[in-house]
């Protein structure tokens, strides 16, 4: 959509905070702790004034750990204050449709997690909604927005690897392998849409895709190699419905091949590796997980008459949160990127950061193209 006509698009031009309300901000520990509060804390141009959890006496205690001023036990009251002027939800994804209706309802913008929906059909209903009601939407594919994924992406295309020839993304989920802690049984179960084929492997399919270009001819093939884990806690056996081996391949606008392939649990080797072989040159990024999106990313390269690689640094104007550290921030650092680039649209009229229709695209890609091996 146009985020320049948006109702957020004149306080972001003006230099006027954009008022943020989050849902899924707790007390006790949640991903909004670890990545959305450092991350707005440290963009000049949004000001956290609302948060909303599961009840209103857990919602007052998260306001009162955080520093937070208003807080409700509902999404729906949050989307209702006057102060709230762009609403974020960071909650499981079974309960993203509902609470991303009631934010767009209200006539709200909206920043939702990735996966956007639990499946194709609610990503498509929330894109449809957020079209109809004209308002500007960000979905949290954040990894395009990384500082060296940015560099990658002009390296790319100002000829650093020449022609490209291939590329070969290799990645461990983390999760989805031999143990699981008592708090993330939900993500074994394929029916709550938080998978490895869904997170890990999504993000780095829409990062691979925001420098290389959509691949096309995409397919996937998900196994299950295991069909349970060992909780942490208990030493008890979960059920997993969720595939814990990916593995895609597609061919790249121009006809470069593409490959993928995405394990449960992690390696005592490579756990992310991302290669760009060209005709000229080489391009690696390299991380200790396989979640380009939260991770510290490690790029090489080497071109022409080069036989090896060599660290190569991100330039300085990439760089636009300066006070968050890529490695010691790790979880906010990529998504305090997607916001400076969000009011960056808001005030131009640009597209950098995916919006609810790109998210349900992305799904789609994905749903189309994967069957069960």
């Amino acid at each position: 959509m146009n985020t320049s006509a948006s109702p957020l698009a004149g306080p972001a031009r003006s230099e006027k905070p954009i008022g943020v309300g989050i849902i899924g901000l707790g007390a006790r520990g949640s991903w909004a702790e670890r990545s959305h509060l450092p991350a707005l804390r440290a963009v000049p141009g949004y000001e956290l004034r609302a948060l909303s959890t599961s009840s209103k006496r857990s919602a007052e205690l998260s306001g009162r750990k955080h520093g937070v001023p208003r807080t409700f036990g509902t999404a729906a009251e949050l989307a209702a204050c006057d102060e709230v002027d762009l609403v974020v939800v960071a909650v499981k994804v079974p309960h993203h449709r509902e609470l991303v209706t009631a934010a767009l309802s209200a006539g709200k913008g909206v920043l939702c997690e990735w996966p956007l929906g639990n499946g194709l059909a609610e990503a498509e209903d929330m894109a449809r909604l957020a079209r109809d009601r004209c308002v500007p939407t960000a979905v949290g594919l954040q990894a395009r927005s990384h500082p060296v994924l940015a560099h990658v992406r002009d390296l790319v295309a100002d000829g650093y690897v020449g022609e490209v020839l291939s590329t070969t993304v290799v990645g461990s989920g983390g999760a989805w392998g031999a143990t699981v802690g008592p708090g993330d049984h939900y993500v074994l179960d394929a029916a709550n849409g938080a998978t490895l084929l869904t997170v890990p492997f999504g993000h780095a399919l829409d990062g691979l895709a925001s420098v290389l270009g959509e691949p096309e001819e995409l397919r996937i093939h998900l196994a299950s190699r295991r069909t349970s884990a060992v909780d942490t806690e208990s030493g008890q056996p979960v059920p997993m419905t969720a595939a814990d081996q990916v593995v895609a391949s597609g061919r790249l606008p121009g006809g470069a091949v593409a490959t993928f392939h995405y394990r449960g649990g992690m390696s005592r080797g490579t756990n992310f590796r991302w290669e760009i072989n060209g005709t000229e040159g080489d391009l690696v990024l390299t991380a200790p997980v396989g979640h380009p999106q939260l991770s510290p990313l490690t790029l090489e390269g080497g071109r022409g008459t080069s036989t090896g690689l060599a660290p190569l640094a991100v330039p300085e104007p990439y760089l636009r949160v300066p006070h968050l550290d890529p490695r010691a921030d790790a979880p906010a650092y990529a998504v305090a990127h997607a916001y400076r680039q969000f009011l960056d649209d808001l005030r131009e009229g640009t597209s950098g950061v995916p919006d609810f229709t790109h998210g349900a695209a992305r799904h789609r890609s994905i749903a189309s193209a994967a069957t069960r091996i």
